[in-house]
């Protein structure tokens, strides 16, 4: 194949909270790098999964749901999330198979509205509904824009995926190989590793404390040949919250590190040592200096 005919190009993946672009991402990309829960507003950062093929590359964006901010992180998410729409050639627009077209996405359909870049309606949980309510939520959401494609799918089952993907691939245009071709992400492994351990603390603690946590890495170091140590800190924004997650003798904090640790071992192919301690910041979620120290760094182009 010639350079000429190899294809390229970034994908948005918007929608409302809890729709599974994480899900999905992972599922295309054949590795967990974005965190999942069922917990809402999971993913805070804008994270790139990179799929290659002998016939191109596409570079997809996994960004924030798209929500009435209620503090500085929550500024920074939707802000983040709709940045990618400027930087994509393509846009996904993520939706529940098992629930009506609400607000939220009304509000999302009106800004895709304003710009020219072409949008795909993934209408994902498939799954979930049979066949006649999936005619209704395309005919539904058909009167409400002119999307450039419509694909019924289930990040979770895998079903509907490999069409996708194979229908995308031959509407991207010609372009470069951006990353090589064994890369699957654009963020540095420092950076999951932080996000896998506070996905641990979404699985395990109670509704009060997920949206409190940040994890900062502060260590990575080969200290003997069998295993590398890693020290991090999970900070909250109360003192319950910190007894939360250390729990009664230390039980919870050690089975966030025992789940974290399986997790990071898969991802890095080596054994680890991993060192985890509990930080109290009141409202760091609103502090600048808290959000740029914690990883959650606002591009120029916002």
């Amino acid at each position: 194949m010639s350079e000429q005919e190899f294809k390229s190009g970034f994908i948005a993946l918007v929608g409302r909270p809890n729709v599974g672009k994480s899900t999905l991402l992972n599922k295309m990309i054949g590795e967990k790098i974005a965190i999942m829960s069922p917990k809402a507003q999971t993913t805070r950062n804008k994270i790139q999964g990179i799929y290659t093929t002998n016939e191109g590359q596409m570079v997809f964006m996994d960004t924030p749901g798209i929500h009435k901010p209620h503090n500085s992180l929550g500024d920074y998410m939707v802000k983040t999330a709709m940045s990618a729409l400027r930087e994509s050639d393509m846009v996904w627009l993520l939706v529940n198979a098992d629930q009506e077209r609400g607000v939220g996405d009304d509000f999302i359909i009106n800004r895709l509205k304003e710009s020219n870049t072409p949008v795909y309606l993934i209408i994902n949980k498939v799954d979930l509904i049979d066949r006649a309510e999936v005619l209704n939520q395309i005919a539904d959401y058909n009167a409400q824009m002119d999307f450039a494609e419509i694909f019924p799918i289930s990040a979770l089952t895998g079903e509907g995926v490999p069409e996708l993907l194979r229908f995308t691939m031959d509407h991207m245009a010609a372009g470069p190989q951006y990353y090589p071709e064994d890369q699957l992400t654009d963020h540095p492994e420092r950076f999951i590793m932080s996000e896998l351990i506070r996905e641990k603390v979404l699985e395990l603690t109670r509704q009060e404390v997920p949206h409190s946590v940040a994890v900062v890495i502060d260590k990575i170091a080969r200290e003997d040949e069998q295993k590398l140590h890693v020290q991090a800190t999970i900070v909250v924004e109360r003192p319950s919250q910190k007894n939360i997650i250390i729990g009664k003798r230390g039980a919870m904090i050690k089975e966030i590190g025992i789940r974290a640790r399986k997790d990071i071992e898969r991802l890095l192919g080596d054994k680890i040592f991993l060192e985890t301690w509990v930080k109290v910041e009141d409202r760091w979620r609103d502090k600048p200096q808290a959000l740029q120290s914690y990883g959650y760094k606002e591009d120029s182009d916002i």
